[in-house]
C-alpha cells in the first residue's frame, strides 16, 4: 500500500517510468504458487483473527474492491493529475509485484493488519525469518541490522567498527549531526549519480502498474 506515486526505474540498462501502484488481488502467495495458496492457509485457529481482520479494516476492503474494478483509462485519469496531457497510447500496464500483509493477534486486539516488514527469531537466535511485505531499500539495511542484533548479539561490540565503516550513520543520532547528514547525502547522491540525467544509450519506456 502506498499513495500514487512516478518512479524511475533502470532494469537491464533501460530507463521506465512507473507511476501507480494500482491494488490488485492473487491467492497465491508467490507470482509462481498456487492457486489454492490463500484457501489452504485458513485454519481453525487462525480463521476468527482473518475475520476479525476483514471487520476491522471495512473500508480499506472497499477500497480494494474499487481499485480492482478500475479500467486503464481510469488509472489514466489518475495519472492526468500527475501529468495532463498524458497519452493512454504511451502508456502499458503491468503487474509490477505482490506482497503479503501480515494479520496477527495482538494483546489489545485481535485481527491487526500490519503493512511493514516484521522480524522474527528464535529464543536462542539460531533462526530468524522476515513476515510481511519484503523490505525495499528504504528499510533493507535496518532490517538486516535488526536480524543482526537478535541472532549474534555477543559478537555485536566486536563488529561495530565494522558496521561504522560500512554505515557512517550508525549508531548516530542524525536529528543532532545535521553535518552528517550532509555528508551522507552527498555521498549517497555521488554514488547514485543523482545529478546525471539518463546515460547514453539507455530509452525510456513508460508503464502504469
Amino acid at each position: 500500500m502506498s499513495v500514487p506515486h512516478l518512479d524511475t526505474r533502470v532494469i537491464d540498462n533501460k530507463a521506465s517510468l512507473f507511476f501507480g501502484p494500482f491494488a490488485g488481488f492473487s491467492p497465491k502467495f508467490l507470482k509462481s504458487g498456487s492457486m489454492f495458496d490463500l484457501i489452504t492457509s485458513v485454519k481453525p485457529h487462525n480463521l476468527t483473527t482473518m475475520i476479525a481482520a476483514g471487520l476491522n479494516n471495512l473500508s480499506l476492503t472497499t477500497y480494494l474492491i474499487k481499485q480492482l474494478m478500475l479500467s486503464k483509462e481510469q488509472r489514466m485519469e489518475a495519472l492526468r493529475e500527475f501529468i495532463p496531457n498524458a497519452k493512454s497510447e504511451d502508456w502499458e500496464l503491468v503487474i509490477a509485484g505482490q506482497r503479503v500483509q501480515i494479520i496477527k493477534d495482538t494483546p489489545t486486539r485481535k485481527g491487526v493488519l500490519q503493512f511493514g516488514t516484521e522480524v522474527i527469531s528464535s529464543a536462542d537466535g539460531s533462526i530468524a525469518a522476515l513476515l510481511g511485505a519484503s523490505p525495499g531499500a528504504s528499510t533493507a539495511v535496518s532490517v538486516m541490522l535488526e536480524v543482526i542484533k537478535r541472532c549474534f548479539p555477543q559478537q555485536m561490540n566486536a563488529w561495530e567498527s565494522k558496521l561504522k565503516e560500512m554505515i557512517p550513520s550508525y549508531g548516530e543520532a542524525l536529528l543532532d549531526n545535521p553535518g552528517l547528514i550532509e555528508e551522507i547525502h552527498a555521498s549517497t547522491s555521488r554514488t547514485l549519480g543523482l545529478s546525471s540525467d539518463i546515460p547514453p544509450g539507455q530509452t525510456a519506456r513508460r508503464t502504469v502498474s
